[in-house]
């Protein structure tokens, strides 16, 4: 394993950083004003100049190899997503790299008929529209994909699909225009034989948004919230079907795993981000006639949140570079390991971040209260930590299962 990164991926990280300090962090508290003075779930006009300076820096679709994209492997691309990260709800949406978008394009990439790439994987790359997956479910646990209620038929030269679905990423926003929606398309069949994945466009007939569910009272607005649709007898062409019919679980599969590093890249971002602050914090204020910083417990934190970090951006980098060499199969015990390990560690270090800011770090005049909502709902997006660990845990013991 060599994770030296190539002179290419040294200028991007460069930058990466320089967009970062230069433009992103100095646009956050106009970003939060703008959300208090425009419609509920439009986008920040801010953001809007964020991405043009984002392309003519040569920030644009950096997660998505191939000629769609700029060509990175998952391990060149890991530390351009971990600066991401330190600013979660501003510059991957300026980078045109922010979830679910990231994954649905990949989708749109390799499973969409020509006609639905060209209707909505090109506007998606251009970040004119945004899109949503609705794969999880108010009235089941989700986790267990075979729990999914939503009906998928085929009639004649189209689907039918009836079902509700909820926390919609994006799908609050005007500018959500198409989601991709898992459900059961044959409840009899196998196991992992039983879905099918439905682009569907939201101003189809019959898609309802009902409404927006929250983040730790956060409304995500400015990512266009997150959604309750129901999907009441809508119809849509056989073409936007993805994939197969039945196929649907094996993509959704591939849709997470780099779905996961990606966002256990971010999460890196958001720790470091909280350890900065954490650090900064700790040498201004203090308490009982000593710096914070002189305090042992502190010294604690400091020193754990340096380990904790390290240990889990060693752990993305080797699954980065497993993904590349073996693929998202060969790296599947990495991947539901870095899914736990990463948000895990972040919530720990913007938890003791928090702490050492006092009232303060409770308080909207810091990012850590956002930065903790943010990865604290990556402990149960795409996939809770429990069911990550229950896989985790069978690869493992399969190896030492006795002979029959």
């Amino acid at each position: 394993m060599d994770f030296a990164f190539s002179p290419k991926v040294r200028d991007l990280q460069k930058q990466a950083a320089d967009f970062l300090e230069r433009a992103v962090i100095p646009a956050e508290p106009t970003y939060a004003a703008q959300l208090r003075e425009i419609s509920p779930w439009d986008t920040p006009p801010v953001i809007e100049e964020l991405k043009t300076e984002a392309r003519r820096s040569g920030l644009w679709n950096l997660f998505l190899p191939g000629e769609r994209g700029a060509g990175l492997t998952n391990l060149e691309y890991a530390p351009i997503a971990e600066i991401s990260g330190r600013s979660p709800l501003l510059m991957p949406e300026a980078m045109n790299c922010s979830a679910p978008d990231t994954g649905n394009m990949e989708i749109l990439t390799h499973f969409a008929t020509e006609s639905v790439r060209e209707r909505w994987l090109t506007p998606l790359l251009a970040g004119e529209i945004r899109s949503a997956y609705t794969m999880t479910e108010p009235l089941v646990a989700s986790s267990d994909a075979n729990n999914i209620d939503t009906r998928i038929t085929v009639e004649s030269d189209g689907l039918r699909i009836t079902g509700r679905k909820w926390l919609a990423t994006g799908a609050m926003s005007p500018r959500c225009q198409v989601a991709i929606v898992m459900g059961r398309s044959d409840p009899d069949g196998a196991r992992h034989r039983t879905h099918s994945l439905v682009v569907v466009p939201l101003e189809t007939p019959g898609v309802e948004i009902l409404r927006s569910t929250g983040v730790f009272g956060y409304s995500d607005s400015g990512h266009g919230g997150h959604a309750e649709i129901h999907y009441d007898n809508v119809w849509v062409p056989r073409e936007n079907l993805l994939g197969e019919l039945h196929g649907g679980f094996a993509i959704a599969q591939a849709r997470l795993g780099p779905g996961r590093i990606h966002h256990a890249m971010r999460a890196i971002g958001m720790a470091e981000r909280a350890f900065d602050l954490m650090c900064a914090r700790v040498q201004e204020r203090v308490a009982f006639g000593r710096r914070l910083a002189e305090q042992g417990v502190v010294q604690d934190w400091v020193a754990e949140a340096r380990i904790r970090i390290e240990m889990v951006r060693l752990l993305v980098l080797k699954t980065a570079w497993l993904m590349d060499t073996v693929g998202n199969r060969g790296a599947a015990t990495e991947i539901a390991a870095i899914k736990v390990a990463a948000p895990e560690m972040a919530t720990w270090v913007i938890d003791r971040a928090i702490q050492a800011h006092g009232g303060g770090g409770l308080s909207d005049d810091f990012p850590l209260a956002q930065l903790y909502a943010q990865a604290r709902m990556l402990q149960l997006a795409d996939g809770p930590d429990e069911v990550h660990k229950m896989t985790l845990a069978r690869q493992q013991l399969r190896r030492y299962a006795p002979a029959t």
